[in-house]
């Protein structure tokens, strides 16, 4: 498969398509995502965490900030928590097909703090009105209702941390966009250069809501064991010939067919017995039709869930000095 092609696959969206093929065809390019750790790895975050592997088929170089002060400014704990939750999440991605010779992982305190990154934060800030920055934090900020300063300085940081990593794409979720936005107008004012931005869709939690998240315990983790993972499905949101907001639909689409081509359905032949499914277009049509029942859906997928998770659990029986601890 084409690099382009192997990079774009998936993406909700990419800013800007022309800049990225200049990227591949200069055969050195760099990539980037930054998480925060504050839980548990979900199949929200194996999303882009996928997509950094195609970044890394396609021949990209990939560092995964492991964002500590921005966890910390976003309410999600301690430091001394937020970075022990750190060490895991890596092994997280590690285990998700990352390939730990191919891949820099940097903890953001170990740069965030250096006197020249903290003057382009300040730098920026006299140039970002508040309600730009607001607007930009919007989606990802845990306190909405009451928002404090930190809200304001976290994606101004953001858009400094692709500068000071040295990246040429930005990744992450369709929610990060505002955020990217500001990055590709303003750090060209501080004599950087603006990063092309790949964006992914949204995941639905397991209950049918906007977004996967560890608050919300709508998600599977990646760690989970075979009967958890198929107890979390067939609890899921499904209604009957229902595609919106359709948690099981997007999982199939967006994990099941590209890890193994096709989802194998086993029924009893009075339901209609054994079918194959080969892309996202025929299980949304089949569905909707409602020739597939929800419980058959379910099955299937978490079946295969329990494949593709597989290699994960085998990392952490490796190691178990590992695995996150209550």
């Amino acid at each position: 498969m084409d690099p382009f092609d192997i990079v774009v696959r998936g993406t909700e969206e990419v800013v800007t398509v022309d800049e990225l093929r200049q990227l591949l065809a200069a055969k050195t390019f760099s990539a980037y995502c930054g998480y925060e750790p504050s839980g548990k790895i979900h199949f929200g975050h194996a999303l882009t965490v996928s997509k950094l592997v195609d970044i890394q088929r396609a021949g990209g170089k990939v560092t995964v900030l492991l964002a500590d002060l921005h966890a910390f400014l976003n309410h999600k704990g301690s430091l001394e928590e937020i970075r022990r939750v750190a060490e895991y999440n890596k092994h997280c991605f590690i285990a998700l097909g990352l390939n730990p010779q191919q891949t820099n992982f940097v903890l953001g305190s170990s740069f965030q703090l250096k006197p020249e990154y903290v003057l382009d934060v300040l730098k920026m800030a006299t140039n970002t009105t508040i309600l730009r920055a607001r607007r930009a934090m919007a989606e990802i900020a845990r306190q909405i209702k009451d928002p404090d300063v930190a809200q304001t300085i976290y994606p101004i940081m953001q858009s400094v941390d692709i500068a000071h990593l040295g990246v040429d794409i930005a990744v992450g979720g369709i929610d990060q966009r505002k955020v990217h936005m500001v990055a590709r107008e303003r750090l060209p004012e501080l004599g950087y250069k603006k990063p092309v931005c790949i964006h992914l869709p949204l995941l639905h939690g397991l209950d049918g809501t906007v977004k996967m998240s560890s608050s919300k315990d709508n998600f599977i983790a990646v760690d989970d064991d075979p009967a958890t993972i198929r107890q979390k499905v067939m609890k899921a949101f499904c209604p009957p010939r229902i595609l919106k907001d359709n948690p099981v639909v997007e999982y199939v689409e967006y994990f099941v067919l590209p890890a193994f081509g096709k989802l194998n359905i086993d029924r009893p032949e009075k339901y209609g017995g054994p079918i194959e499914i080969e892309n996202a277009a025929e299980l949304r049509k089949i569905y909707a039709e409602g020739k597939l029942h929800p419980a058959d859906l379910k099955a299937a997928l978490a079946e295969a869930l329990v494949r593709i998770l597989a290699p994960v659990r085998e990392y952490f029986e490796k190691n178990p000095g590992a695995r996150l601890e209550p």
